[in-house]
């Protein structure tokens, strides 16, 4: 049933880089490979909402309703840019610190899931995406989509680890020059405040 164009089409979409992406990058490279996998998950179970909105149908209430989109989009914006705020003045949790590296792991996963959940656009995208998969005559098309459902989400925790790990690796190249971690924190904010104009600029 989980064709190959859907394998090829998922992995194209969960590895462009988005928000999420660059949030476990910017864990991995700031605080270290267990943190990046924290981060990998918050962003993946953030995606679940979405698609568990898709396949009960409540994403066409975001397509429909120009008001409810708006409140979700710009609590997203707020956030994205509360975030880039945090990294440009070096008091967020997304530093090199090692007190911070033994944190509270909740707030890294919490940080990741409310990236992707408030961010509308997912679930549009997933209400878009995922009917194309589905067998025109099948009987069973809540089961179908749940079960494309949990192989994007398994691929979309794959590939940010593997981001995060990576990001890991080159963390040893950075750690022992504060000028070069400053920078790569105020571009990494400024790539978060970026995000957060070009999402509320969005149209559904």
């Amino acid at each position: 049933m989980i064709s190959n164009e859907f394998i090829i089409t998922s992995l194209i979409v969960v590895l462009i880089p988005g928000t999420g992406v660059i949030y476990t990058i910017s864990i991995g490279l700031f605080q270290g490979w267990k943190a990046s996998i924290y981060a990998a998950i918050g962003c993946t179970t953030g995606i679940i909402p979405h698609l568990l909105a898709t396949i009960l149908g409540l994403a066409t209430i975001l397509y429909v309703s120009a008001v409810a989109f708006q409140i979700v989009k710009f609590i997203g914006v707020a956030y994205l840019l509360y975030l880039a705020w945090s990294m440009w003045q070096n008091t967020g949790t997304l530093k090199l610190d090692e007190k911070e590296n033994r944190s509270n792991a909740w707030s890294i996963i919490t940080k990741g899931f409310l990236i992707n959940i408030l961010n509308p656009k997912l679930s549009l995208f997933f209400l878009a995406f995922l009917p194309q998969f589905v067998p025109l005559q099948t009987q069973t098309s809540t089961l179908d989509m749940l079960i494309l459902s949990s192989v994007f989400m398994g691929m979309t925790l794959f590939i940010f680890i593997i981001y995060g790990l990576f990001a890991n690796g080159m963390r040893v190249y950075i750690i022992n020059s504060p000028k070069i971690m400053k920078k790569i924190q105020q571009t990494f904010a400024i790539i978060f405040a970026i995000l957060g104009v070009k999402l509320a600029m969005a149209e559904r």
